[in-house]
């Protein structure tokens, strides 16, 4: 039976977080201390199916969980979330492969969306080359997931609309090689490196296609479309940050005054007002993105597939969330002094990581 996981963020542990969050950031990659954590909760196999040996919880405690993470750290939240979700992959794989990775001790799964790579047919498997970037928690991962261009002879696979066949494969980190890369201002701790295959042979069942229809798993996480997974996932960490910027943002605007008006600053009519209304703003769109959440959630557990609708109120709630967490911060950064400014205040750690994971392509506005 899977072991049980604590499925939300107790004091004690976030404490922990926080506690070793700027030697994480210092050193570019994530505390030993937190690395234990995330195996130790077994939140990095948390979308995981059951019968694989992972949790398998249900989607709202998920974003729930990972929202509270990135409003201690942002790098350890993105880690998790890139993680638990290359986990979820396991619930379209053969469930023997599936069970064999999620058995692995330690098991981390990272990888890439991007198909920088081929995938040449040989006997009864593919032979993998290509390099690809952005696998977040690199460092920490047993096994790589990637897409692939699927070639036979030398010539690509072409589907029936005549573009390139994409497969996905999940690979042992063993095959892999770690191209360190990651040198981003912010969410250094995540340690986002490239990684390269060269002429790696696969048996096919470490391929695998992302699909309602193609889930190998019963469980309604597998019914959930991978885009709208993929937005509210992003979106909790860029709310956990955002959120986790304002306090501290109204901590040290608690400590300034306004030069020309001669006052505090939050007793300036127009910056406190300034202040609430982002403050109202965040709380209004998070209620809206997480009723969405919920409502899509329990439309599929129910065993209803989402329409393009329901598909297109998660996207757009969960971007709607994000803009206004950027308006929020980019609004109260110039209030908080040269404090915010310095490399070692947890403040400026912060902005770093929110402006860094801001960039991820599917949160374009």
């Amino acid at each position: 039976m899977p072991h049980a996981v604590i499925d939300t963020l107790c004091e004690r542990d976030a404490r922990r977080i926080a506690r070793h969050a700027p030697a994480a950031d210092a050193a570019r990659f994530l505390h030993p201390a937190q690395q234990a954590l995330l195996h130790r909760r077994g939140w990095l196999t948390m979308l995981a199916p059951c019968s694989a040996g992972g949790a398998e919880l249900p989607l709202p405690h998920v974003v729930r969980l990972e929202e509270a993470v990135a409003a201690v750290d942002g790098s350890m939240g993105w880690v998790l979330t890139l993680c638990a979700g290359a986990g979820w992959f396991a619930g379209f794989l053969a469930p023997d492969m599936a069970r064999s990775i999620i058995g692995t001790p330690r098991v981390c799964l990272g990888g890439s969306g991007a198909a920088t790579g081929c995938a040449e047919e040989e006997g009864d498997g593919y032979r993998i080359t290509g390099s690809w970037d952005y696998a977040s928690g690199a460092p920490m991962a047993t096994h790589f997931t990637l897409n692939a261009r699927l070639q036979r002879d030398g010539q690509p696979l072409l589907d029936v609309e005549g573009k390139p066949r994409i497969r996905a494969f999940l690979v042992p980190a063993a095959l892999v090689q770690l191209v360190p890369s990651w040198n981003s201002i912010g969410m250094r701790a995540s340690a986002s490196h490239s990684y390269r295959i060269d002429g790696q042979w696969l048996s096919k069942e470490h391929g695998f296609t992302i699909s309602p229809a193609a889930a190998t798993a019963g469980g309604p996480l597998y019914r959930y479309p991978f885009y709208s997974l993929a937005y509210v996932t992003l979106a909790a960490n860029m709310a956990g940050m955002a959120g986790h910027f304002m306090e501290l943002a109204e901590a040290c605007m608690r400590h300034r005054r306004h030069a020309r008006a001669g006052l505090p600053l939050l007793d300036v009519p127009e910056v406190a007002n300034m202040l609430q209304d982002r403050k109202d703003a965040f709380t209004a769109a998070r209620t809206r993105y997480y009723t969405v959440l919920d409502d899509s959630w329990a439309q599929v557990a129910a065993g209803a597939a989402l329409d393009d609708d329901a598909m297109q109120a998660v996207q757009t709630t969960s971007l709607a969330l994000v803009a206004v967490c950027r308006a929020a911060v980019d609004a109260l950064y110039p209030y908080c002094g040269l404090y915010a400014a310095r490399e070692d205040s947890t403040i400026n750690r912060v902005w770093r990581d929110f402006h860094t994971a801001s960039q991820h392509t599917l949160l374009l506005p």
